[in-house]
């Protein structure tokens, strides 16, 4: 990465993981003169370490309009960083288990076609066995999104990386921002290495952005979270798709060398001062016993490894982008609990139509910072009355 010693530049963006790498390049094909400061390392945390699913299915409704215009990046990645990052495009499944869940699919797919959108289909229990051959007998179908894949997490976010720097971006790693101030129109962020400065700025920290957050007013209840994943011996090749389950926790899939990704949102432990995670065995028996229900051959293959990021969670489950509420010239694209990997390449190009002042064709309004004012205010209450 590139490490001028350049102490200004017409914005900054704090955080390289996925979502501070693509806003870099974003930025920088739009003409900026762009500074990312990472604390460590590119693709340190969430986003290097994730289980690579770039999904539309089951989204939020409110995430659907920016996940699908993601996926159209994802399928023409090379030209916008010049690297497919491993993705490829078997679909993603969402098995169910009984006729009560595949009807709550159904729901599902009703409530995505009346917002307009059309990419998930119901799929019975013949399609299913089709598609999944190596599926439980008791399965009765699932939902499909066919157009879905998964990719290389940290190929990926290197990509944007080192795309932004060769269209101009600086990206300082080991750089830790510990402290933001606005002087005379100018942002102003302390590191070890010194102070930087830039008229914009962009919040892209994951798990450390509620701190940059609350120098600039407006504290939000950010969960730090160890979202867990473990990688099995290699076995004969028996999947394609990535697979999750309606009435369980899971994120399944296969690689080209045998291996098995096994995940699904179960949380270990997250100490962010440290950069340390613990894992919780227990859990992640839980995982391995679901793949043993769904996969019944899968009983008796070894775990190799486990591991766990650090990410950030908002309440309700959907990440902060657009607008600081407090200060001119600030934004925001955070909190993406343990989902944000498909989103990187849009929420890039969103944040820098914003900085550019162009504006987005997106509602945002859902992911505003100041829908959490009111959680601040009863904080505060609380604690003045304590």
């Amino acid at each position: 990465m590139a490490t001028s010693a350049g102490r200004s530049a017409d914005v900054i963006v704090v955080g390289g993981g996925i979502h501070g790498c693509s806003t870099a390049l974003h930025l920088a094909r739009a003409g900026l003169q762009v500074l990312l400061l990472e604390k460590d390392h590119v693709g340190r945390h969430a986003s290097g370490v994730n289980a690579g699913g770039v999904r539309r299915l089951g989204r939020h409704l409110a995430e659907v309009p920016l996940s699908d215009a993601s996926m159209t990046l994802w399928h023409d990645m090379p030209a916008l960083v010049d690297d497919h990052c491993g993705f490829s495009c078997h679909g993603q499944i969402k098995i169910a288990e009984t006729e009560a869940e595949l009807d709550a699919l159904r729901q599902r797919v009703a409530s995505v076609q009346a917002i307009g959108f059309q990419h998930e289909e119901i799929v019975k229990r013949d399609e299913l066995r089709a598609l999944v051959p190596a599926v439980a007998e008791h399965c009765v179908g699932g939902l499909v999104c066919r157009a879905d894949g998964a990719a290389l997490p940290y190929r990926t976010t290197l990509a944007f990386a080192r795309r932004a720097v060769a269209l101009g971006a600086r990206v300082l790693e080991g750089t830790r921002v510990d402290a933001v101030r606005r002087e005379r129109g100018l942002f102003r962020l302390s590191t070890p290495r010194g102070t930087f400065e830039a008229p914009q700025l962009v919040n892209c920290a994951g798990a450390w952005a509620g701190a940059i957050a609350a120098q600039l007013g407006e504290p939000v209840p950010l969960q730090v979270i160890a979202p867990m994943l473990m990688i099995t011996e290699p076995v004969a090749h028996f999947l394609d798709p990535v697979v999750g389950a309606t009435g369980r926790t899971l994120s399944f899939k296969q690689f080209e060398n045998g291996t098995v990704l096994i995940g699904g949102g179960l949380r270990g432990t997250a100490w962010p001062e440290r950069n340390e995670t613990k894992l919780d065995l227990s859990l992640l028996a839980v995982n391995a016993q679901t793949v043993a229900v769904l996969f019944p051959h899968m009983r008796g293959v070894q775990v190799v490894r486990a591991w766990a990021g650090i990410e950030a969670r908002m309440p309700d489950d959907i990440p902060v982008i657009g607008a600081s509420g407090t200060s001119e010239g600030a934004w925001h694209a955070f909190g993406f609990s343990a989902h944000g990997f498909q989103l990187g390449p849009i929420v890039g190009s969103i944040m820098a139509d914003l900085v550019t002042g162009r504006g987005t064709r997106f509602d945002l309004q859902p992911f505003a910072v100041g829908r959490f004012t009111a959680h601040n205010a009863l904080a505060r209450a609380d604690a003045e009355g304590a």
